[in-house]
Order: structure tokens, then C-alpha cells, then sequence
């Protein structure tokens, strides 16, 4: 199928705020809530943020004017969106697209920022440029079919992630459809993000994310300024599509294109784990719950998620049954699952306790993750999944099929609310907190994004 870089392009530069649905709008800005509490966390508690700083520092790219969430110093355009990218991702608490099998914000929001930042504009050019992103980023994931780019060793959150970030950029830029085009040309040279990660719980989930926002920027800026891309990027005998999948479905990426939303198929995440990993979770508190049970009841637990789910959170066994990292512990299913037996519940402040307590790791190896048939035949519709477990006091099952945070099983405002104070509370007063809060809410309202944003520094500073 040809033309699909150009009318993406064209619906990306045509897109602003009166263009789009209100429930689109109300939507992407919960979204933006979302993503900045975990962004604000990340900046103080992620262990991998340290030495990202001091990379930054030690390339001469702070000092700059754009901010990094959490922080109070200036940084260059390309370096707040690398961090705040690496940020967004590096808590795994941050919104995804089931049947794209990725995450949206996370490399779109910052790059948009920083371009919002460096042209001063509004709360609703940002919303609508993220929209723009989104859009854009899920839709190449389907028609990439994104179990075959997994297989791949892709992960679509980057790999598709920089082309939604050059589009939200590019739009805050004041790019056209010919100037999104040749961001799209350039982009297609930066799409990365390999899943070796999974292999010893290596940082590079996040910062492959914090590096497609910043070359999405980088490339829009290039575009901006002249710089000549490829014309094809997506459909082109050495594009995007045929060049990370082997039986892509180049229509998906222009079907019901400014009809159908895929904004409103974002889900947001009530517990800092793989999402595959939440329906079960969901179920494991509730028969938890129903049946007063204890950790030291558990006998057996078998989970049950659909094949690729499995191939993330559930194989190899004996790995994920001896988490050692953090990343370990966010993509292991015993271990979520053991968390959630023994504690009530998964926040992100259980990784640092729970990864050394002997009781959970031996609790660990008493969970078994399997492929549900259940869950497979309806995904990627639904993250669905199974829990059984064998127990002291008898033996309990549940089928989850749509997990909360799904569109379907939204989380409602006070629960976005309850996770954004969780997480900014050991950083920010209560009062600082409901006021970045009602700002964030009210972005749409905002004459300038950045005076929104500026209230997630430390205070006293």
C-alpha cells in the first residue's frame, strides 16, 4: 500500500485541539497525569537514574532550558526528553495499548514538552501534539502485527514510539505535512529498542525509551530546519514496515484514521508490573480477599496468560521464579504474584524490600505460569488472565478478562489521583501536591504547558 507516510503525516499536521472528540481530550490529559507522577518518582527512586544524570552531565547537556520532571535545573532540549523519557519508563507504571502490545506515552509526552517548552506552547498544543503521537505509534505497532515484531527482538514502544514522538514534536514545531514527512525519513534511521533486557534485567527498557523521544525531537528539529528525510518511511521497499516485520498489514496503520480513536484503548496501570502480569493480579487480591487468605495458606498457584504474555512474564521458569533485579521482579510473574499473596497488594516501594525477603523468593517458587486458552482466544482484544490456587482452606480459581485500567474497567479520577500522590508524596507537600494535581487536570485551560510542569521541582529550591 502506498501514501501511508504522507497521510499520516497530513492527519498529524491537520490535528489540533478543536479537531478532536472531548472524551479525547479529557482522555490524553488523564493520561498526561498519569505519565508525570511515575516521571516525578523516577527522577528521586529509579536506581538507574543516577547514572543517566551524570551521563548527561558529564556531555555538557545540562544547564540547559527545558526541565526534567522532579528537577530542578535546566536542561538541554534533547536531554530533558531523554530523561524524561528513561523517567516514564523506568517504574514499568505507565499506560499501554493491549492490542499494540506497548506503551504510548512514555517516549511521546516528553518529547513533547521540550518542544512545547522551546516554542511556549499551550496546555492544548501539547494535548492535542500527544494525541497526534499516540495515534501514530499505535497504529504502525498493528500494522506491524506486534507478536511478529517481538519475535523480532523489537520492542514497539521505542521502535515505534520515535515516529509518534517526531510527530508530537514536529506539530509544537510548526511542521507541515512535507515537514512531518521528512521527520518520519529521519526517524526511520533511529527506530531501535532490542528486547535482550529480558535476558539479565538490564536498564536499557528505559533508556531505549528516553532515546526514542529524544531523537523523535532531534529528528522533527532536523526537519524543521531543512534537513531532507526519505519520502517512504513506512511503506518503502527498505521502510519501517517491511523491514521489522515479516507479515506486516501496512492498512492497519491508515484505517479509521481521525474516526477511531486509539487514545481512548490506552489503559493506565493500578500496579507497576508488566501489564500482562495485572489481570492476574487483579484476581490473586481478589480471591485473597474473598477468603481471608495468607501467604502462609498458598500450597500451589498456577497463572494462566495468553502465549505472548507468557513469553514475557512466565518463561524461562527458572528465571523468573529467582528475580534478582528490579526489572526481574516487574516482569516475573511468581514474583508479582507472590508480592500480592503476601502483602495485599504491589506498589513500586516493594521492589527494594521484597526482592530480599526470603519469604516471598520462596513464596516465588510456588507459582506456575501457564498459556490460558481463555486468555489467548481474546487477545490482543483483552489482557485477560487466570488465576488457581490450592490452598489450606480449599482450592479457589478466577478468570479475569478485563483487568482495571482497561478502557472497559477504567480507573476513575480519585484512583488517578490516590496513584499520583502515592507517588509524589515523599517528594512534594500535600498542598504542592493538589496544586500540580488541579493544574495538570486543568492543562487544557494552561496559556503556556511549561507553567504547568514547572510545579513538579522541589520546593524550598
Amino acid at each position: 500500500m502506498t501514501g501511508i507516510t504522507q497521510r499520516l503525516a497530513d492527519f498529524a499536521a491537520g490535528l489540533n485541539h478543536e479537531k478532536l472528540p472531548k472524551e479525547v481530550m479529557e482522555r490524553a490529559s488523564l493520561l498526561i497525569f498519569d505519565l508525570t507522577g511515575i516521571m516525578v518518582r523516577a527522577r528521586h527512586d529509579a536506581e538507574s537514574t543516577p547514572s543517566l544524570i551524570r551521563a548527561v552531565e558529564r556531555l555538557g547537556m545540562q544547564n540547559g532550558s527545558c526541565r526534567v520532571l522532579g528537577d530542578n535545573r535546566g536542561y538541554s532540549p534533547t536531554a530533558a526528553a531523554l530523561i524524561n523519557g528513561t523517567l516514564a519508563h523506568s517504574l514499568d507504571f505507565d499506560d499501554t495499548h493491549a492490542a499494540a502490545s506497548l506503551h504510548s506515552s512514555a517516549p511521546i509526552l516528553p518529547a513533547a514538552l521540550a518542544a512545547a517548552e522551546l516554542t511556549s506552547a499551550s496546555g492544548r498544543d501539547l494535548i492535542a501534539a500527544c494525541v497526534a503521537g499516540y495515534e501514530i505509534q499505535v497504529r504502525l505497532s498493528l500494522a506491524l502485527n506486534p507478536s511478529d515484531h517481538y519475535d523480532r527482538g523489537f520492542h514497539p514502544t521505542a521502535t515505534c514510539g520515535v515516529f509518534g514522538a517526531a510527530a508530537a514534536a514536529g506539530k509544537l514545531l510548526g511542521l507541515d505535512a512535507e515537514g512531518i514527512v521528512g521527520a518520519f525519513g529521519i526517524a526511520l534511521s533511529q527506530a531501535a529498542g532490542s528486547m535482550q533486557f529480558l535476558a539479565d534485567g538490564a536498564w536499557t527498557k528505559r533508556s531505549h525509551v528516553g532515546q526514542a523521544a529524544a531523537n523523535g525531537l532531534l529528528c522533527a528539529t532536523l526537519a524543521s530546519e531543512g534537513f531532507k528525510g526519505p519520502g517512504e518511511a513506512f511503506e518503502g521497499n527498505w521502510g519501517f514496515l517491511k523491514g521489522y516485520s515479516p507479515n506486516p498489514e501496512p492498512e492497519r496503520a491508515i484505517e479509521a484514521l481521525g474516526e477511531k480513536w486509539e487514545t481512548l484503548e490506552l489503559a493506565v496501570k493500578p500496579y507497576p508490573s508488566c501489564r500482562y502480569s495485572h489481570a492476574p493480579l487483579d484476581g490473586l487480591i481478589a480471591l485473597r480477599q474473598a477468603h481471608q487468605l495468607s501467604a502462609e495458606d498458598i500450597q500451589a498457584v498456577e497463572v494462566g496468560v495468553s502465549a505472548t504474555g507468557h513469553k514475557l512474564i512466565g518463561a524461562p521458569e527458572e528465571l523468573k521464579t529467582h528475580p534478582v533485579s528490579v526489572v526481574d521482579g516487574q516482569f516475573s510473574m511468581p514474583f508479582c504474584a507472590a508480592v500480592v499473596l503476601s502483602q495485599g497488594n504491589l506498589a513500586w516501594d516493594d521492589y527494594p524490600t521484597q526482592l530480599k525477603n526470603p519469604e516471598t523468593l520462596e513464596l516465588c517458587k510456588k507459582v506456575r505460569t501457564l498459556v490460558d486458552e481463555r486468555a489467548e482466544k481474546v487477545f490482543p482484544r483483552e489482557m485477560s488472565g487466570s488465576v488457581s490456587l490450592k490452598t489450606r482452606q480449599g482450592d479457589f480459581e478466577t478468570f479475569i478478562e478485563v483487568p482495571k485500567g482497561e478502557p472497559r474497567n477504567f480507573m476513575t479520577k480519585d484512583e488517578f489521583r490516590n496513584k499520583f500522590n502515592g507517588l509524589c508524596r515523599p517528594y512534594m507537600s500535600d498542598g504542592r501536591m493538589e496544586e500540580f494535581s488541579d493544574s495538570l487536570l486543568g492543562l487544557e485551560q494552561a496559556s503556556t504547558a511549561g507553567s504547568v510542569f514547572s510545579l513538579s521541582s522541589s520546593e524550598g529550591v
